[in-house]
């Protein structure tokens, strides 16, 4: 079954019955007015489920996040910040959260406990609460269902993002349009689990929550928790997932073709939200899809990857431009799954670099002239077993470096 794909659509709005308003509270401080908050509504109430970041360290709005989804009430919609991550802010955080769910609750019209929260932006540092709760309020006044508000609340989220993520991936089944709408933000603070990221999914299909999260958690697995920009983990990651039923679709009782084919919408959604964040990473300039294959299983396939893309040395050479394979090697040699270097074949694209550790230089303005693109895909094949991995990384700029000095 056809699955049609809108790369940049109006975002949640795309989904029947979801609402979104989206407001300048100044949340940055400094007498702007940059859309910093979003409330998104549904009419009907929502199954939901989540993926959170793993790090210790984990932001008031993870907390409440967990602590709603756990509890199994119907779920309304979320209200959502940008400029002040809301993390190791300590009970004063936990309060602020709190008050947000409580406030966009109330000023949306919906049941106590039905809203969720999430923040993107400084760590470490109090909400202007005031601000926020006032526009909860206004938020709410201005929900709508048109692209623009669509696109407004994309907006609303961003930090050092240079342009908004949207898409919508929309199927029919017996006479039902089913609608994955879905907007995202992230540049920087990006190494799954997951990453300095939020993405929202609203679909218009009723899904019964135990399978809204395992579809949730598979559309995850290879595609957010498959990206790195700088190694660093996040104390705000957070993915949504909520359903309304609008449609008149019931996957619950849909059979397996049906499943089917929402898992493979699901998965475009994930993977092309994933995509748009490693490709606008904070001053990158290249986008290097590292394949990983031939390993012992899919966790040595996966941390032999992301030794690659995470090497300071590996991403400083994409930066210059410059293909010296022999950091590669080094990267995988360390990750300490059992490499045996006679075996290795290596490929910059199609390329080949090493064929049975044995290394081919006559290919070398070959590999000069890949790495001089804005995106190409190194493959490394250790030709120990089944395990393999995709990973989406970028290059290490002087830009980055300068940018975040301040941030």
């Amino acid at each position: 079954m056809a699955i049609d794909f809108i790369a940049d659509s109006p975002g949640v709005t795309d989904a029947a019955g979801f609402a979104a308003g989206a407001v300048a509270c100044d949340i940055r401080e400094k007498n702007s007015d940059r859309l910093d908050l979003t409330l998104v509504r549904s009419t009907a109430p929502c199954t939901a489920a989540g993926v959170f970041t793993r790090n210790d360290v984990k932001a008031a709005p993870v907390r409440i996040c967990v602590e709603v989804l756990k509890s199994g009430a119907p779920i309304h919609g979320f209200v959502a910040n940008s400029g002040n991550a809301n993390a190791c802010t300590g009970p004063q955080g936990m309060h602020d959260a709190q008050m947000m769910v409580a406030r966009a609750a109330r000023a949306a019209n919906t049941p106590t406990g039905s809203m969720l929260v999430c923040s993107t932006g400084r760590i470490g540092r109090l909400l202007p609460l005031t601000r926020i709760l006032h526009g909860i309020d206004h938020a709410a006044t201005a929900l709508g269902t048109t692209p623009a508000d669509g696109r407004h609340s994309a907006n609303a989220i961003l930090t050092s993002d240079t342009r908004t993520k949207t898409c919508t991936a929309r199927f029919s089944w017996q006479g039902k349009t089913v609608n994955l709408a879905a907007m995202a933000k992230g540049a920087g603070m990006i190494q799954p689990d997951m990453a300095t990221m939020l993405a929202f999914i609203c679909t218009d299909a009723a899904v019964p929550t135990a399978l809204l999260h395992e579809l949730l958690r598979e559309g995850v697995r290879r595609t957010f928790n498959a990206i790195t920009v700088d190694g660093d983990m996040s104390t705000n990651d957070t993915v949504l997932l909520l359903a309304n039923g609008a449609s008149g679709f019931d996957l619950g009782a849909a059979p397996a073709e049906a499943r089917a084919v929402f898992a493979r919408a699901l998965h475009q959604v994930c993977d092309h939200l994933a995509t748009r964040i490693v490709s606008d990473g904070e001053k990158i300039s290249k986008v290097v899809e590292v394949v990983v294959r031939g390993a012992p299983d899919e966790a040595a396939a996966e941390k032999v990857a992301r030794a690659i893309g995470n090497s300071l040395l590996v991403k400083s050479s994409w930066c210059g431009e410059d293909p010296n394979w022999g950091r590669l090697t080094d990267a995988a040699g360390y990750a300490r799954v059992g490499l045996v270097e006679e075996k290795l074949d290596l490929f910059y694209d199609e390329s080949p670099v090493l064929l049975a550790g044995t290394p081919h230089p006559e290919n070398l303005e070959r590999w000069k002239a890949i790495v001089r693109q804005p995106r190409f895909r190194i493959t490394l094949d250790l030709r120990l077993g089944p395990g393999a991995f995709r990973l989406l990384a970028s290059d290490l700029t002087e830009g980055y470096v300068t940018y975040n000095k301040s941030e």
